[in-house]
């Protein structure tokens, strides 16, 4: 036990002395190693203060050399523009000399000149001598010339003009004469022959389809469905197309009332459908509507293009082509209008050729001269002025516009070619079956026309030309005075407007002239 316990205080002695042992080694390793990490130290100090030396006298360098290539760049200028400076200068000189030059010679020309204007000075006033002289004895014969003959200088060249004259004005008015007739026989020769050339050439049907605004149905139990329970079919076709329909007491038929053409034409292409596929209910009735008028839109598109493709056009504005293909549903007295419009750019084309005119420019007014009626039923106005703001909108040359504006006379045209369209509308329209108006109906309206015209006090004759599209008035002047003429032709227009149903636009003309009649016995 004894023994033990010697082991133990020994193991521990020895573990105290061996762990002091091992500090002291620990303290002077420790030592040594920041005594080397100070010798390290004070190393990396002396190295970077060396390279900083070094940088900084490399800088040095480097800065005198840029000092010095500067300064020598700076002298190299100096020299050049000295140089320059020198040239310049020379040059100078040489310009002076020459402007000296350039002085004396003028100086001698100013001599030379004062001598020349003398010598002409002398030879003006012998001259002048001269006419004063020739004017002396010119007034001399013709005082003796006046005593001889008894009249004045003044009243023999009044009568030798008097007798020219005499003698000039019988063969004057006859020369006169026979040019109106030569220039009239010709020119209405020509122009039937033209006229008469350009409807041969042109070949087309005499009467287009009108718009159908009448819709057959397979049997009349389909009216029932059109209409729907308690009418919800037929408000939402008449929502969806902006059509009225009407279902009457007519067997198998709807009709379709509305203003404007492509509407009417859309509800009735829709109906069909409808009533083809069998499935009439508003949501089918506003899915078929948005179908058709989809194809409408691309149909008008169509149409334009294909009319101005036809007739060798281009340049012409999208808006303008599909505004065009829109008259494809317009009809005038059963007479379609873009047909219609494409005759005339035809004719005013065949026209202007046999001329020697523009052909493109007469078929493009001719095509376009009637674009206002496709919008007419949107704004007011006559289909000139609307067609002729609408071309103008678009960028369309002003004489297009100034032959769109007076195709139908209102107006004066600028171009020959707005003359041929003017024809060539009036051609188109006047042909014997283009238009459907009967000659009765046609009759009762001019008929009526100047009976209206009548029951103005003062008016003593009328008269409606231009197949009703002007009523002249005759007026008593003893009765009627300018400012009552002017009021007489406001008031006829307006009772024509709120009276009468007519196509286009009549012009109304008062005419008041007075006649002194007297015979010689």
């Amino acid at each position: 036990m004894i023994n033990n316990t010697v082991y133990l205080l020994i193991a521990i002695v020895t573990g105290v002395i061996v762990g002091l042992l091992i500090s002291l080694l620990y303290k002077n390793t420790l030592k040594a190693r920041s005594k080397s990490i100070e010798l390290e130290k004070v190393k990396l100090k002396e190295s970077a203060r060396k390279e900083a030396e070094t940088i900084r006298k490399e800088a040095a360098i480097e800065a005198k050399d840029i000092v010095y290539q500067a300064k020598t760049e700076a002298e190299k200028e100096l020299r050049e523009k000295h140089s320059e400076l020198h040239h310049l200068e020379k040059r100078l000189r040489q310009k002076e000399e020459s402007f000296d030059r350039k002085f004396d010679q003028i100086d001698k020309r100013e001599q030379e000149l004062g001598k020349k204007e003398k010598d002409f000075n002398s030879r003006e006033r012998a001259l002048q001598d001269k006419e004063n002289t020739y004017n002396s004895l010119l007034k001399e014969q013709s005082q003796i010339l006046e005593k001889l003959s008894g009249i004045t200088a003044e009243e023999a060249k009044q009568e030798i003009l008097r007798r020219t004259e005499e003698n000039s004005r019988l063969d004057i008015a006859k020369l006169i004469k026979k040019i109106e007739d030569e220039a009239k026989e010709g020119a209405e020769k020509k122009a039937k022959e033209i006229i008469g050339s350009t409807i041969q050439r042109y070949a087309s049907d005499y009467v287009a389809d009108a718009t159908v605004n009448a819709v057959s149905l397979p049997s009349d139990d389909m009216k029932g469905r059109i209409i729907g329970r308690e009418g919800r079919n037929i408000r939402a076709l008449e929502a969806a197309t902006g059509v009225d329909l009407i279902v009457d007491d007519t067997p198998e038929m709807v009709t379709l009332s509305a203003f404007d053409p492509v509407r009417r034409e859309i509800a009735r292409l829709s109906l069909e459908r409808l009533i083809a596929d069998g499935r009439i209910h508003p949501t089918r009735i506003e899915e078929i509507v948005e179908k058709v008028k989809k194809e409408i839109d691309t149909t008008i598109r169509e149409e334009g293009e294909k009319a101005v493709f036809e007739l060798g056009l281009s340049g012409i504005h999208p808006e303008l082509i599909k505004t065009l293909g829109r008259l494809k549903y317009r009809t005038s007295y059963g007479q379609n209008v873009l047909q219609h419009s494409k005759e005339v750019a035809c004719f005013a084309g065949m026209m202007a050729g046999e001329l020697g005119v523009d052909t493109k420019f007469a078929k493009r007014a001719g095509l376009l001269h009637d674009i206002g009626k496709a919008i007419a039923y949107d704004i007011e106005g006559s289909h000139q002025e609307l067609g002729a703001n609408l071309a103008k909108k678009h960028g369309e040359n002003f004489k297009v516009v100034n032959a769109i504006m007076v195709h139908h006379g209102e107006g004066d045209p600028i171009t020959v070619e707005a003359a041929l369209v003017a024809a060539a509308d009036a051609l188109s329209a006047a042909r014997p079956g283009a238009r459907r108006e009967s000659i009765e109906l046609y009759l009762k309206r001019l008929e009526a026309l100047e009976q209206m015209a009548l029951t103005f006090s003062g008016v003593e004759k009328c008269y409606a030309i231009q197949a009703g599209r002007e009523i002249r008035i005759i007026v008593k002047p003893e009765d009627v005075n300018d400012e009552m003429s002017s009021l007489i032709a406001r008031d006829l227009s307006k009772k024509i407007e709120a009276e009468m149903s007519y196509p286009g636009q009549i012009k109304v003309t008062v005419i008041r002239e007075s006649r002194y009649v007297e015979y010689a016995k």
